[in-house]
């Protein structure tokens, strides 16, 4: 059996497949990403006979009922739904959604003197010699004697027959010849990808999950479109909050479900901490539910394959399609969703800034979800998922293998009790070798945004640590106010005595949260220097650089921002020994917060 088929057809007819529900557009409730001259520039080609490239559809496979009859799978189409939604919008009249999920109408206008296609504006409406929306043209009662005496008549200089000519040409373009490849239902995910990007002229790739979701839309019989449309919204709203009105507006029917009302909490709801985008629920939901890894396998289970007889059975579609609703209706229900957001809190992962992979986060939501399903107490999850999420960032589990480590991990927890998944995980790969060689090594890094800063910061903000020369302002709110890292050594002052490098003195283990004022008064003084004033400041109680803190309160400081007593003797010459006994202090400290937690 062959790969594919390759056929031609005309925009009509695959239209008239559209509207028959032949072929299926996963994207026709998604926002339309064309802007209105692409369109315009599809027509044009179309009326030139320019070719607009080839449409690709996936055969879903035929599935056998239980009562032994043969289910036909829709062709899903895979590449050209922005051209087929502009030939939808442009000569069908479909309206199409924005980006803030708005219905709107792209009109095309057509001059028939000058053959010119244009969007339409007000410039267009108020000229007779423009047709201002073609989709006109191409309506059922449209009267090509009736118009031609009507535009002639206002446009006495245009020939009738030389009118007729350009406006059966311009009719003629729902029989311009498209070429379509059917590929066969047999493919797997990495061929049908390959053979995507090898077709496709721009070279964009679709992710499994874009196939997954397109397997999901087109299976209404076991709610695929509500399962798709959920989400779908969910991922928009979670990050546009004020788009909801327009999905309720633009979606009657989709409000009335229970699935709508399940995620209608997203409206009065503003975290930016964790903002999972269509392919993290997905991944979540399966991950979960179906204790899997790869998406390429939850594309074959919705389309009812038996991995044992490889066979496609109904049955299996339908258990497949239930088990990943309720995965997702889990994933977006507010209670679910919240009480995983407060645990990532009390974690110290409080803002978004330092979420370094939300894979971490994904799978952490998962491992959530599975305990809750599994009926461990709140205080076992917490610890958990707590500790997960350290854990999985300490390692840098989730960097590469991403579908087999979820997998893996996801089995080993629905089976085993967690606590002893995570001593194991302890034991073999936190160990103090670990500590003193490996996260030591991982410390030397310029990169602020580095997942190990990220955990220092997330331990100030566990341990409720006081910036840097403060005893009124913590990190936290630093953080939450946008506040920003700055030098212990002063970057002037490092550049003007030979470190002249960025990846030298942006060493993380020369950052530290400060405030803005701090930072200022430090100016380009060595730690010496500015260490002396604030030592002064605890006798004469002058204000010159931070708060006047005392003996302890500053000794206190100092150990909360894991600075070294040495600091009051530093200048450069002492730089590269304050990093390495800095980043001692600083693993030092990220343990002890990961067994506290």
């Amino acid at each position: 059996m062959s790969n594919y088929n390759v056929n031609n057809s005309t925009v009509n007819a695959l239209l008239g497949w559209i509207d028959e529900g032949i072929v299926a557009i996963p994207e026709i409730q998604r926002p339309f990403v064309w802007s209105a001259t692409k369109v315009r520039d599809l027509l044009d080609s179309l009326y030139k006979d320019y070719p607009i490239g080839y449409i690709i559809t996936w055969q879903n496979p035929d599935a056998r009922l239980k009562d032994g009859t043969v289910s036909h799978g829709k062709k899903i189409l895979i590449d050209g739904q922005q051209r087929v939604t502009a030939l939808m919008a442009a000569i069908s009249g479909h309206e199409v959604l924005d980006g803030k999920y708005k219905k709107k109408r792209i009109k095309i206008a057509f001059h028939p003197e000058k053959e010119k296609f244009e969007v339409q504006n007000s410039a267009i409406l108020n000229d007779k010699r423009w047709i201002p929306d073609i989709s006109e043209i191409f309506k059922p009662t449209f009267s090509s004697f009736n118009f031609i005496t009507e535009y002639c008549n206002n446009n006495p200089g245009m020939n009738p027959d030389e009118l007729n000519r350009i406006i059966q040409r311009l009719i003629n373009i729902r029989h311009s010849t498209l070429g379509i490849i059917d590929l066969n239902h047999t493919l797997d995910i990495k061929m049908v990808t390959e053979i995507f990007i090898r077709i496709n002229s721009t070279g964009v790739s679709l992710s499994q999950a874009d196939f997954v979701m397109s397997k999901i839309s087109v299976n209404s019989q076991h709610d695929g479109p509500i399962i798709r449309k959920t989400i779908d919204y969910f991922s928009h709203l979670i990050e546009h909050p004020n788009i909801f009105e327009n999905i309720r507006a633009n979606d009657a029917e989709f409000s009335q479900t229970k699935a709508f009302r399940k995620i209608q909490w997203l409206k009065d709801y503003n975290s930016n901490i964790y903002q999972p985008s269509y392919s993290d629920v997905l991944r979540v939901a399966y991950t979960f539910k179906f204790l899997r890894g790869p998406l390429s396998n939850l594309v074959s289970l919705l389309s009812g394959r038996d991995f044992e007889t490889r066979e496609f059975k109904d049955e299996i579609i339908e258990s497949s399609f239930a088990d990943l609703k309720d995965g997702v209706m889990q994933f977006v229900d507010e209670t679910n969703f919240k009480r995983f957001l407060m645990i990532v809190k009390s974690a110290g992962m409080i803002d978004k800034k330092l979420v370094r992979s939300i894979t971490v986060l994904n799978f952490a939501y998962a491992l959530y979800l599975l305990l809750r399903e599994q009926n461990y107490s709140s205080s076992d999850i917490n610890h958990a998922v707590r500790k997960w999420i350290v854990a999985s960032t300490l390692t840098e589990r989730y960097s590469s293998s991403i579908e087999s480590r979820f997998s893996a991990d996801i089995k080993r927890f629905a089976k085993e009790d967690p606590r002893n998944v995570i001593q194991s995980v302890e034991n073999g790969e936190l160990s103090d070798a670990f500590w003193e060689n490996t996260f030591l090594e991982n410390l030397e890094t310029s990169t602020s945004n580095s997942p190990f800063f990220n955990l220092y910061v997330m331990a100030q903000i566990y341990d409720n640590d006081y910036a840097f020369l403060s005893k009124s302002i913590r990190v936290q709110q630093l953080i939450e106010e946008r506040g920003d890292v700055h030098h212990v050594f002063p970057k002037n002052y490092l550049q003007k005595n030979g470190f002249d490098h960025y990846s030298i003195y942006n060493q993380i283990a020369n950052y530290v949260y400060t405030e803005q004022t701090v930072n200022l008064a430090l100016s380009n003084q060595p730690p010496a220097q500015y260490m002396e004033t604030v030592k002064k400041q605890i006798g004469n109680k002058e204000y010159v650089i931070g708060e006047i803190l005392s003996e302890e309160e500053l000794e206190e400081n100092l150990k909360m921002n894991c600075i070294p007593e040495s600091i009051y003797e530093m200048d450069a010459g002492d730089f590269q020994e304050f990093l390495k006994e800095r980043r001692q202090l600083i693993m030092e400290k990220i343990r002890n917060y990961y067994f506290l937690i």
